[in-house]
């Protein structure tokens, strides 16, 4: 069997991008307040939206929730996708409020000619349904083992192409990392369909991120998955971060600013880690292609400071300020932070995309 890539899965349309058929990779997450609460519901998307995400996920428990969706769609800027299981009337509604994906196995609604109405609906206005099989919750007691995950996921797969509709998604995720590659891998020569990628149950935001980090990463490098969530249990701006991060350092992703700093040692003799610190935290507000190297003394730090876009090399109480590999000028220790905040500011990242054509 050959595996596909994420250029060469089938097209699928969420909103106003499309999943599959290119190189793209967009990021999801999944907001944690109860959707019926409309003004904290579309408060956390705004979030999102503003730390980068460009689709998101809401649970619907109940009719409450689905018909609060075209609120919530109307005061939004990006995809919405409606998380449902086993009612096929919470996804008829959460289709009629306008939601631009559903996520539904269809082998969970007992009767055939309701997910026929749930396919129906979802032709009419063109909406993808997201299958998506975890580990944990494999029917009949499966053991949780890739074979198996491939299965179920091809049980609701067949129903819905039996039914002429192949606007699918696919998630096969794991709590465990080497199971949910393993899963993935064959669910890449198994399916002609986009993959989202996903370390399910994957810890806090530590832990969480790291095996996310891996699992996710591994499989983008290999060519595998078109859209991400890495899964925390914390803020889910958190998630967003780290999956920016993710694909950042495997070139999938541009406009995510990249800190280059030292891990310090005995050298040091200014206050390093806290402007690094720092500055990584105001950098999450920049949408440029900058490169910041903040290093802590004259071994390593001239060279690191003089490759990057900005860059500082520390001393006693004062830093060499460095602008694409040129010393500007020595700063004293209490002005590191505004005058990088400043050089940030002042950086043209469309000047030197220009330049480097």
């Amino acid at each position: 069997m050959t595996m596909l890539t994420r250029e060469n899965t089938r097209p699928v349309k969420v909103g106003p991008y499309q999943l599959g058929g290119n190189s793209k990779v967009y990021i999801q997450s999944m907001t944690t307040t109860y959707t019926k609460d409309v003004d904290q519901t579309v408060k956390q998307i705004k979030q999102l939206t503003d730390a980068g995400c460009e689709i998101v996920r809401v649970a619907v428990l109940d009719m409450v929730d689905a018909k609060a969706l075209g609120e919530i769609k109307r005061q939004i800027s990006i995809p919405l996708v409606a998380d449902i299981h086993f009612d096929y009337r919470l996804a008829l509604e959460a289709i009629h409020q306008g939601v631009d994906k559903i996520r539904l196995n269809p082998g969970n609604i007992p009767k055939r000619e309701h997910v026929m109405e749930v396919v129906q609906a979802c032709k009419e206005k063109n909406i993808p349904i997201r299958i998506g099989v975890n580990s944990g919750s494999l029917p009949n007691r499966m053991a949780p083992t890739a074979e198996n995950m491939v299965a179920t996921a091809k049980h609701h797969v067949d129903i819905l192409e039996s039914m002429d509709f192949y606007d699918i998604v696919l998630s096969l995720k794991a709590t465990d990392m080497r199971l949910m590659m393993e899963a993935y891998r064959l669910a890449a020569k198994t399916f002609p369909y986009p993959l989202h990628l996903g370390v399910t149950e994957a810890g806090t935001a530590f832990s969480g991120a790291i095996k996310s980090a891996m699992g996710i990463g591994i499989l983008l490098a290999e060519g595998i998955g078109n859209t991400i969530r890495v899964s925390l249990t914390d803020n889910p701006v958190l998630e967003i971060q780290a999956a920016k991060e993710i694909l950042k350092n495997l070139g999938l992703k541009d406009k995510v600013p990249n800190l280059i700093s030292c891990p310090t040692c005995g050298r040091i003799q200014y206050d390093m880690i806290d402007i690094a610190k720092k500055i990584e935290q105001y950098m999450l507000k920049i949408n440029k292609n900058i490169n910041v190297a903040i290093m802590g003394c004259a071994v390593n730090g001239p060279g690191e400071a003089m490759h990057a876009d900005i860059g500082i090399a520390g001393g006693k109480g004062e830093a060499i300020l460095f602008r694409k590999g040129k010393i500007i000028k020595k700063i004293k220790e209490a002005e590191v932070y505004d005058t990088l905040i400043e050089e940030i500011d002042q950086f043209d990242d469309s000047k030197e995309n220009k330049e480097a054509e």
